[in-house]
């Protein structure tokens, strides 16, 4: 039970055994050990690290702090990132998919797609929806006409949605080199574009991205931008560079021609800096992201968390029929020849998404190993013994085993929903003022 207090009720905790010597580089003194052999089962038991809420709750619960961490520090400074970064242009931008079909939404309360004609497709469905689609109803997300739809597009246009991300930022630079009348290899000399980025399925099962977007100077978070660079020039480049970036598919007799770009919907807001009361502010903006981190696509239903193997698979599958329909799309255009590099079959689970849940730019703030080594050093009262030139730290580990027993499994729940519990307990009574900000949770 202490075992599984320590990883905080980790669902699918991984087991090493071993030991640790430390050894003092001089005079060869033993400093401290450590070995499994006093453990229960002789073995370590690590957390998981599980982004996902849905397979493990507590790890994913660290994984968002450490996100929201991750992001404000490059909005307001902290974290080996200077405070001046709070008056930097700042935006947040979200960028869309193209439509790939008219699909049952929510429409603040009106029906979702009124037509007074009953228009009907070449398919012989009807072009419209008189219904008002409320929170949790099936239909929202799905096609009019699953045979108009554009599936092969849809699935296409997540398998290059990577690509499309590169040559938008690269349209920001270019924007801003335009400008200042500089080379774009020489833009670095004067304005670094900074950013992290979160990707998330919508309800169509289309990936869009949110992205934070910061202007420093050319020593990163350490300068300012020169005076040109200011938030209504990032505005004017954002959206430029939204608009023209494309990439184009490689020709095939199966779908023919393809030009992709980001869909007409582009949102970029200024985040709020300190003392002034436009735009968003920067603990939202964190948070925002740090929601969408935890979630894949099996969270939203748009996917699965685990690869499959076949197409039995994915008949099988207990998604939607539209989410079907594209995890068949990817495995049929993965077996052509000339899209293999795509892999869309190996990433059929995603519906041919292949990027990372979050990225960023290596000057937009600190790393996740950075803030996980801090947290080790806190809890361990110190950094590691390693970390001392003077000190010789031998280590022999092996891995032996992951998971709970039946009866384990019970604790971990338990002990996770407990911490759950208290942290919900917490946030309430400091929201009605009951504990103070610098009181730390029990």
């Amino acid at each position: 039970m202490e075992q599984i207090k320590a990883i905080g009720g980790c669902a699918h905790p991984v087991y090493l055994s071993g030991s640790t010597h430390s050894i003092d580089a001089h005079t060869g003194e033993l400093l401290s050990a450590y070995s499994t052999d006093h453990e229960p089962g002789e073995r370590l038991a690590l957390r998981c690290r599980n982004r996902r809420q849905n397979v493990c709750a507590p790890c994913s619960w660290l994984h968002a702090g450490d996100t929201f961490h991750l992001v404000r520090s490059g909005l307001v400074g902290g974290k080996s990132v200077p405070q001046d970064v709070r008056e930097r242009p700042r935006l947040f931008v979200t960028l869309t998919a193209p439509g790939f079909g008219p699909v049952h939404h929510r429409a603040g309360g009106q029906r979702c797609r009124p037509r007074r004609n009953g228009q009907r497709c070449e398919h012989g469905r009807s072009q419209g929806c008189g219904l008002v689609h409320t929170d949790g109803d099936p239909l929202i997300g799905q096609p009019l006409c699953a045979d108009c739809y554009d599936y092969v597009g849809h699935v296409l246009w997540h398998a290059h949605a990577g690509r499309l991300w590169d040559r938008f930022t690269t349209g920001v630079r270019r924007y801003l080199a335009t400008v200042a009348g500089v080379p774009r290899s020489q833009l670095k000399a004067h304005v670094v574009v900074s950013f992290a980025k979160v990707a998330e399925y919508q309800e169509r099962a289309a990936v869009h991205f949110h992205a934070v977007v910061r202007l420093d100077g050319p020593g990163g978070p350490e300068e300012s931008p020169p005076p040109w660079a200011t938030g209504q020039l990032l505005v004017e480049a954002v959206t430029a560079a939204a608009r023209a970036a494309n990439v184009r598919v490689p020709d095939s007799d199966a779908y023919g021609a393809e030009l992709l770009g980001f869909g007409p919907q582009l949102n970029a807001r200024p985040i709020r800096a300190f003392g002034d009361d436009q735009g968003l502010m920067d603990d939202a903006v964190a948070a925002y992201v740090a929601k969408y981190v935890t979630k894949g696509a099996a969270d939203t239903g748009t996917g699965l968390d685990r690869a499959v193997t076949g197409l039995d698979e994915i008949r099988s599958a207990v998604v939607s029929g539209h989410v079907r329909a594209l995890m068949g799309t990817c495995w049929r255009l993965g077996g052509l020849p000339e899209l293999g590099a795509l892999r869309l079959r190996a990433w059929a689970h995603a519906l041919g998404y292949r990027g990372h849940v979050l990225t960023k730019s290596r000057h937009y703030s600190t790393t996740y190993a950075a803030l996980r080594a801090q947290r080790a050093d806190h809890r361990r009262g110190g950094p590691e013994p390693g970390d001392d030139p003077d000190v010789i730290t031998e280590a022999a580990w092996r891995y032996v085993g992951s998971g709970y027993t039946a009866g384990a499994a019970l604790l971990a729940a338990g002990i996770a929903g407990d911490l759950a519990r208290s942290r919900r307990l917490y946030a309430e009574a400091k929201q009605d003022g009951e504990v103070h900000g610098s009181e730390e949770m029990p």
